[in-house]
């Protein structure tokens, strides 16, 4: 491994390895048919380094080559109604802000096309999505205006495509080569100087502070803070406008239109406070993940039945760090195209909430806070009431 790789952002050398995970699924939410799959499934390695120069954070082991986006990569949280009102509010947003209205749109990592058709169906406007992983008739008529989707992965061939607002969410990170994806948007946009572009991703300052390792998986190879987004778009010409938190501090958001900005100087103060959050993170998550260890082999010894609700890629993160056998009996989720499927590493199966009305667990650990609520209300529903913990 080169802890001097080139930052895939701003191209600098100065890059520190600062958080190592071996082993780990290629994969979280491909769908694994069988538990052979699922604890078979290839593995690659997590070498987290820093960059100093740009804020940057990047998975240096990372292989693009392991990875295999298609109609079986099952991402969407549309089932959740806190996601989805989440979805409709960053709609509601853009669409009111920017005047979306009989406008040309172009999403990319679409997904299954949810947020494209709600932009369209909100707006009235005319949407392209690209995505490998798109499967036709999940939207079951949802939007009344053109939507055409492409299953194939953005790039320089599809620069005729143009619109007047572009948007990415929850794609960049998957991305490698960052610097290269952005200059390939900037030149499809070329100088049509009213178009505004959204890009929506992980946010890495919250992930640090809270030493939310369930957050760092292998498809996730590049991690952004406000910074570091805004001068990786700033190199490319765009001025941005706007970069801000949501979902509860969880998601960085960015809006930007063409310009001539090179850089984002103004923001530079920030890599002071990320290069103290990966000292930070560095020196205590070890001690967070020997608590969770320390907790899931006492849930194993005193023979409680324990379940995970949410089997995405918190999930697979949480349990493939942990490596803790046999304290987990089975992964909740609403989403019905998981079910009967397994999860990715450990092989746990995935099943609908209905099945724990008759499997009674004595403890429910919740993936992500933001479901709290909801997935109370559907416990209490099931008449259950076990411990519940949440990451």
């Amino acid at each position: 491994m080169n802890d001097k790789a080139l930052c895939r952002s701003c191209g600098s050398q100065d890059l520190e390895i600062f958080y190592e995970v071996g082993d780990v699924p290629a994969h979280s939410v491909l769908l694994m048919p069988t538990r052979d799959t699922a604890v078979s499934y290839p593995r690659g390695d997590i070498a987290l380094a820093f960059c100093s120069n740009c804020g940057f954070i990047a998975n240096v082991a990372f292989d693009p080559c392991l990875l295999e986006y298609s109609q079986q990569y099952e991402e969407t949280q549309g089932f959740s109604p806190t996601y989805g009102a989440f979805a409709r509010r960053l709609a509601a947003h853009l669409i009111s802000r920017y005047d979306l209205h009989d406008r040309d749109i172009i999403e990319i990592g679409c997904g299954k096309g949810e947020f494209l058709a709600l932009l369209c169906e909100i707006g009235g406007n005319r949407g392209v999505g690209f995505d490998p992983s798109y499967v036709e008739g999940r939207l079951n008529g949802a939007t009344r205006h053109p939507v055409t989707f492409i299953k194939d992965y953005y790039s320089e061939k599809y620069a005729d495509y143009h619109a007047d607002f572009f948007c990415c969410r929850m794609t960049l990170e998957h991305i490698q080569n960052v610097d290269e994806f952005v200059g390939i948007v900037r030149r499809a946009i070329g100088q049509r100087k009213d178009t505004t572009i959204f890009f929506q991703v992980p946010n890495v300052s919250r992930i640090l502070r809270d030493l939310a390792f369930w957050d760092i998986y292998y498809e996730h190879c590049s991690y952004f803070s406000v910074g570091s987004l805004a001068r990786l778009f700033a190199r490319h010409a765009f001025d941005v406008l706007d970069v801000w938190t949501d979902y509860d501090d969880q998601y960085l958001m960015l809006e930007a239109v063409p310009g001539c900005a090179t850089s984002a100087e103004e923001q530079r103060d920030d890599i002071l406070d990320l290069a103290r959050d990966v000292i930070t993170f560095q020196r205590n998550c070890p001690a967070k993940i020997s608590k969770w260890k320390e907790q899931l082999r006492s849930i194993r010894e005193s023979h409680q039945r324990a379940v995970i609700w949410g089997s995405g890629s918190k999930a697979v993160a949480f349990l493939t760090t942990l490596r803790v056998e046999r304290a987990i009996g089975y992964v909740v989720d609403i989403n019905p195209h998981r079910h009967g499927t397994f999860l990715a590493g450990t092989g746990e199966l995935i099943v609908p909430p209905s099945f724990l009305k008759e499997y009674r667990p004595d403890v429910v650990i919740i993936m992500n806070a933001v479901y709290r609520d909801e997935i109370g209300k559907a416990l209490d529903e099931l008449d259950l009431s076990p411990r519940i913990l949440t990451l």
